[in-house]
Formats: structure tokens, sequence, C-alpha cells
């Protein structure tokens, strides 16, 4: 894989338009951005609800900055929820099982059900929609093609 650069703001860019570097380096962030605050999750100080606003405005925009242009495989997308698992089943900690009375992990059904907002891939999949919207709003004079798309196999020149 040739690398074009690296830059100050740690965004990866290579030639063959392939993300996967950008998401390891998204989420290698987001690991040293949830070590740094592990202590914290830990805390019985805190409710749930902080620790929840804490991974919200933290956590979540260091591993999502620059997601408007990730076009997302399968495996990727598991990458990142595992990632989500991972930070939300430290916020609510084990769960004591009805049927033998001990202490397991929460399963994902159980984080989907504890977690009130969606996931990490839904968010993602949001903000290129308005990206998308943002991007085809943009007039000519700017330098973008946004305001041609086609539409059934005919461009259009998005005046109506």
């Amino acid at each position: 894989m040739n690398f074009i650069g690296l830059f100050d703001f740690k965004t990866v860019i290579c030639l063959q338009n392939s993300i996967a570097e950008e998401i390891k380096s998204r989420l290698r962030s987001g690991n040293a951005c949830y070590h740094s605050m592990e202590n914290l999750f830990s805390s019985r100080l805190l409710s749930k609800n902080v620790k929840i606003k804490i991974h919200r405005t933290i956590i979540l925009p260091v591993v999502l900055y620059g997601c408007e242009n990730w076009s997302l495989t399968l495996l990727e997308e598991r990458k990142l929820r595992v990632f989500e698992n991972m930070v939300l089943r430290r916020i609510f900690g084990p769960k004591k099982d009805e049927v033998t009375w001990e202490w397991r992990r929460l399963h994902n059904e159980d984080l989907n059900d504890l977690y009130p907002s969606h996931n990490i891939v839904r968010v993602i999949k949001s903000k290129r929609m308005r990206w998308t919207g943002h991007v085809a709003r943009m007039g000519e004079e700017r330098g973008c093609i946004g305001s041609c798309w086609e539409t059934g196999g005919k461009e259009t020149s998005g005046e109506t």
C-alpha cells in the first residue's frame, strides 16, 4: 500500500482510496482515549448517564472524525461495533443472570436495550447522508460537482 501522507490532524491518505488504514488509526486513537479515561468508566461515583455523556462527547468524536467520507465494508462495520460494545460493556458493567445468579458479561442484545442511542454504524450513515445533502446544495461557483447528479442515466444540472 502506497501512502501519500499522514497529516497533523491524523488522517491517513493512500493511493488505493482505501479507508481501512484510516479506520484503524481512528480506532487506535479512540482506544487510547478510552484507556486514558478508564478510571472514570470504572468509578462508582459517576452515574451511567454521565459515563454515556463522556462516551458521546469525548470518545465518539475522536473515532468518527472524518467519517462522512467513509464507505464501510462489513468487516469495518464489525470492528467499529466491537469497539463501541467494548466501551458500553465497561459503562454498564456485568449483569446478574436470573437463572444461575452468576455475574456475566452483557450480550449485544442487552447493550442495545440499555443504550438509548443509535449504534456507531448508524451514526456514520446518517452523517454521510447529511454530508451528501450539503455537497448537493453547494453551488458550482465553489468548484464542486455536487449540483450535477445522475438520475435515471441522465445528468441534470439541478435546476427545476
